[in-house]
């Protein structure tokens, strides 16, 4: 995916455990001009909405108009910083070309100010069609009155109606699924169908049918993007929200601001690329994570030299929608210790990443954790920290700014030793070939662009295998990688060395 002739790669800038100092917007700020140095073209920023406390990682909303701007529980700041810095962040971003991607929580809301007496019915936790018990009085912190802020922005105040679900009934101690009943008050049909309707997730389940909820959630778009220039949003949990909804927010805010092009990629957290890719025929608009890639790489990172590599594309996204897909190899949830666990191993980043980043198709998402390391800290998980893979990363982002370009030849001719060619286009011409094996050293010939090639020296731009690689007069090269690695081979320019790539 490239946009005004160069490639555009996006940037989680953030993973769980990062620290809650209220300092995150300033570092964003800090590094922006490096951050697009390196080839980065948009920042996704984590979810910047007040939460239940301090600490939250922005997954539990309490108020979306609060950007760290009013007093609650005694705090201003969210995790992150301020609504100022945040400004601030934003316009650095801006000024060095990048796009801001706002992580929207728009599936439930918590921390409710008071408690609201109404009718629910206890709905099994495995099929939320059917009632187990018949609906009854609970009591439940649906009432949001957000004192802190008052009225600014919006004087709406949320009651149970504008809820379809809680889960928890304060007047019995009880935790459960309580569908709450009332007139046209039913789950979303369009959403995932495991558990029989997955709209319910967690907290306060927000109704997308009722009219104030819709009107309040579009006069919130609008003003994200016109009070802090947000560029696009990041769906979180998008197969618990009605995505007939959320295409039509989208489709709202690119009718009502300046941003036409308003960019949009829902979290559907499924490895079935069918369901994925229905859910794009359904809903125009929006990109869709890959998640089936995550789990190939995953599964190559655990196997070894037993997986297949002719296969790391089979059943993924990319493959049947490249132009609606955001590829990754990491996130906030699959890192150790979260709810999503499925780490990819630390010696397959830098195949994934250069799978990702080095290839046609897909807009490529690379992640905090992974480039500057993962700190895994927090009050009541002390855990190991991760050492990131910076330097790897920069290098291949270098390759996917300036060398990986034009159409592309695929050599997945091997089950552990995969390659492919970037032919280069006018405004890059260079090109590149990329070499990688999940098992031994491995070799291919392939051919980088025939006889006008011819004599050239190509040399690894990581750095691992120092041997140049001379191209023959039909335009072929013996290109090589070693053992579990990738190699990026490019033409050798006069004054440019590549050092070899260090890891910590």
């Amino acid at each position: 995916m490239s946009r005004d002739n160069q490639n555009v790669t996006m940037f989680q800038f953030f993973e769980w455990y990062t620290p809650a100092d209220k300092k995150h917007w300033n570092r964003l700020r800090e590094q922006a001009e490096y951050l697009n140095s390196i080839g980065l073209s948009s920042i996704w920023i984590p979810p910047p909405m007040k939460g239940t406390s301090e600490f939250d990682v922005g997954y539990a909303p309490y108020d979306l108009w609060d950007f760290g701007e009013f007093e609650h529980h005694g705090v201003v700041p969210t995790k992150y910083g301020t609504k100022d810095e945040l400004k601030a962040a934003i316009e650095e971003c801006h000024k060095h070309g990048m796009k801001i991607y706002l992580d929207a929580v728009l599936n439930h809301k918590a921390g409710g100010d008071e408690t609201e007496v109404f009718k629910a019915a206890v709905v099994a936790s495995d099929d939320r069609n059917r009632e187990i018990e018949p609906a009854h009085d609970i009591e439940a912190y649906t009432k949001f009155t957000f004192p802190g802020r008052g009225k600014k922005y919006s004087d709406f105040e949320w009651h149970f109606y504008h809820f379809t679900a809680t889960d928890w009934d304060s007047r019995a101690q009880r935790k459960a699924v309580f569908q709450i009943k009332g007139d046209h008050k039913d789950f979303a049909d369009d959403v995932d169908h495991e558990k029989g309707n997955f709209d319910y997730l967690m907290c306060n389940d927000i109704d997308y049918k009722h009219p104030d909820v819709v009107r309040e959630t579009e006069k919130w778009a609008v003003w994200c993007v016109n009070e802090f220039g947000i560029d696009g949003f990041r769906i979180d949990a998008l197969k618990h929200v009605s995505t007939g909804f959320i295409s039509h927010l989208l489709d709202y805010i690119r009718k009502n601001t300046d941003r036409k092009d308003f960019f949009g990629v829902g979290e559907y957290w499924k490895d079935d690329v069918d369901d994925l890719d229905r859910t794009l025929d359904t809903n125009g608009g929006i990109h869709l994570f890959d998640v089936p890639l995550h789990f190939n790489f995953m599964q190559a990172s655990k196997q070894g030299p037993s997986f297949d590599m002719r296969s790391i594309f089979d059943e993924t996204l990319v493959r049947v929608a490249p132009k609606c897909t955001v590829t990754f190899i990491d996130n906030h949830d699959t890192q150790p210790f979260q709810s999503l666990e499925s780490y990819v191993e630390p010696w397959f980043k830098p195949l994934a990443a250069a799978l990702i980043c080095l290839r046609f198709d897909g807009f490529p998402c690379l992640f905090y954790g992974d480039f500057y390391g993962i700190e895994a800290k927090s009050p009541n998980e002390p855990h190991t920290a991760i050492p990131g893979h910076k330097a790897m990363l920069t290098r291949i982002l270098t390759a996917r700014r300036d060398y990986a370009y034009g159409s592309q030849q695929d050599y997945f001719d091997h089950g552990n030793c995969i390659g492919w060619v970037r032919y280069g286009d006018e405004h890059h011409p260079r090109g590149l070939a990329v070499l990688m094996s999940n098992s031994e050293a491995g070799y291919k010939y392939m051919d980088v662009g025939g006889p006008s090639k011819g004599g050239q020296v190509w040399v690894d731009m990581m750095g691992y295998w120092q041997q140049p690689v001379t191209i023959n007069k039909e335009g072929w090269g013996k290109f090589q990688c070693h053992a579990g690695s990738v190699s990026i081979w490019v033409e050798k320019e006069e004054g440019k060395e590549w050092s070899t790539v260090q890891e910590s």
